[in-house]
């Protein structure tokens, strides 16, 4: 390890500074806004008292995202945090004073300590320790390259996690390609598969899956049984990027001088890959280790998952001090797609509030109809119309709290779902997993490398140009593994 210089300890220091103010200001704030009589005043499922009216934040935000980008740019790319805070204070604020300023101030603070801070944490974590390693050198872009790049992504996304994979991968894939006269598929695809698909297979791979483990399925029960629907489907988009890549690359040829000529692959920073196992070994263990709870303010806070966080912040925090500046300038790496990610999911956790809440009222919440249509007329689950619901709400909500929602729906029993209800759960795992791909906003990778991948000089799509590839390319696998497995 290269020891690093005073000029980089002190960077490395200002780096720190930087990172850690915006999660303690949130829970300063949060704290300081709610009474000490919280606990026993709030009516912690607002299901039964909210109409759709509440969701329209939530709906205005996910427009802002499609549209601003589009429409305005500049504004977007400076104000994207202040958009986001505008949509998070347009339902609070109303509804603060409908349902009183105790209730919502609860609802955020758990929201925020049981759901928005773990979630953060994890990916800004795998972030910053993948970030400082860097796989110098270039490879030739090609076909058989960029898919072989696929794959392995895909697999390795069950190992360290989605958002870990991508980060470690994308840029090297982005060098590869970057004198491609096409490479914005080679992006839209890496988010299906290394972002998405590929963190099937482990409750590591994918938030939701993490979620499951900690209410109780089997570590390995997800490996045995996504293992051949996330084969049949990574294996065919893998045949179809690969015919599609080599069509254009026959047709394109090499327009452009390539910036960064090949050369042999070297990895600086591999004793990062401690810190990754530090990580996973963490996560792991709050899972398998019971310990005692706290109570914060009304939120039960269990002391295990408490340990988890602050391992996985301080394993962050010492990826940089492990590391120099030569390696964070090689890679390009700084702290703006974890803030942009952190902003704009922040306003997403607050503004899916009143919409989790109304989903978790079942049947008599104003989405009654949403319920209806996963149950059959004995009352049991329907495996396929789990797996679609769960999966087209995923793709514009969050992932892990809808993967929450109809766990508990279905009875929320870990033996239950791992027995006789065991395709139910395969729906619901395949629906949060798979089809958290079909939007930026299914899954906090999708946006972490749209966001590197413009700021490299590739022309992703928009938000409804993605919608076009993923509607258009994996409707019709989904609609194959609802006839094969459902």
């Amino acid at each position: 390890m290269t020891p690093l210089s005073p000029p980089e300890r002190a960077k490395n220091r200002h780096l720190l500074r930087v990172a850690m103010p915006g999660l303690a200001g949130l829970m300063a704030s949060l704290t300081a806004s709610l009474p000490a009589h919280a606990a026993d005043s709030v009516p912690h499922q607002l299901g039964g008292q909210t109409g759709l009216v509440w969701t329209l934040p939530f709906a205005g935000l996910l427009l802002s995202i499609a549209l601003l980008p589009l429409i305005a740019p500049k504004i977007w790319h400076h104000h994207h945090g202040k958009v986001a805070l505008f949509w998070g204070l347009a339902w609070a604020g109303p509804a603060a004073v409908t349902f009183g300023g105790a209730a919502i101030a609860y609802e955020i603070l758990h929201t925020a300590l049981l759901e928005y801070l773990p979630f953060i944490i994890l990916i800004g974590s795998l972030y910053c320790v993948t970030g400082h390693i860097h796989i110098r050198g270039n490879l030739h872009g090609s076909p058989g390259l960029n898919t072989g790049f696929l794959a392995a992504g895909t697999v390795l996304a069950s190992v360290i996690g989605t958002t870990g994979a991508a980060m470690l991968l994308v840029r090297p894939l982005i060098r590869a390609n970057d004198d491609r006269a096409h490479n914005a598929h080679v992006m839209v695809f890496f988010i299906f598969l290394v972002a998405n698909i590929g963190g099937a297979l482990t409750p590591v791979g994918d938030p939701p899956l993490f979620l499951g483990f900690l209410e109780g399925i089997d570590f390995f029960w997800t490996t045995k049984a996504l293992l051949k629907p996330t084969l049949v489907l990574a294996g065919s988009l893998l045949v179809i990027f690969f015919c599609l890549d080599l069509y254009l690359y026959r047709h394109e040829g090499r327009s452009k001088r390539d910036p960064t000529p090949d050369s042999r692959l070297t990895i600086e920073g591999g004793h990062q890959a401690l810190l990754i196992l530090i990580i996973l070994a963490a996560v792991i263990a709050s899972g398998s280790v019971q310990l005692d709870s706290v109570d914060l303010l009304g939120v039960t806070l269990e002391w295990h998952n408490i340990l988890r966080d602050l391992v996985l912040v301080l394993t962050g925090g010492l990826s940089f001090l492990l590391s120099n500046n030569r390696i964070r300038q090689a890679n390009q790496f700084d702290l703006e797609p974890i803030r942009e990610v952190a902003k704009l999911f922040g306003g997403i956790f607050v503004t899916i509030i009143p919409v989790l809440a109304i989903l978790k009222a079942g049947q008599d919440g104003a989405l009654g109809a949403v319920i209806r249509l996963v149950t059959t007329p004995s009352g049991q689950p329907d495996p396929a119309m789990v797996f679609w619901v769960t999966g087209l709400l995923s793709s514009f909500l969050d992932n892990a709290p809808t993967y929450l929602v109809f766990f508990n729906a279905v009875g929320g029993d870990p033996l239950a779902l791992m027995g006789p209800l065991a395709p139910t759960l395969m729906a619901i795992s395949m629906g949060a997993v798979f089809m958290g791909a079909n939007s930026y906003i299914g899954n906090a990778p999708n946006f972490m490398v749209k966001s590197m991948a413009e700021s490299r000089g590739v022309r992703m799509p928009g938000f409804f140009g993605y919608l076009v590839w993923s509607f258009g390319l994996l409707m019709p696998l989904f609609a194959i593994q609802t006839w094969l497995f459902f």
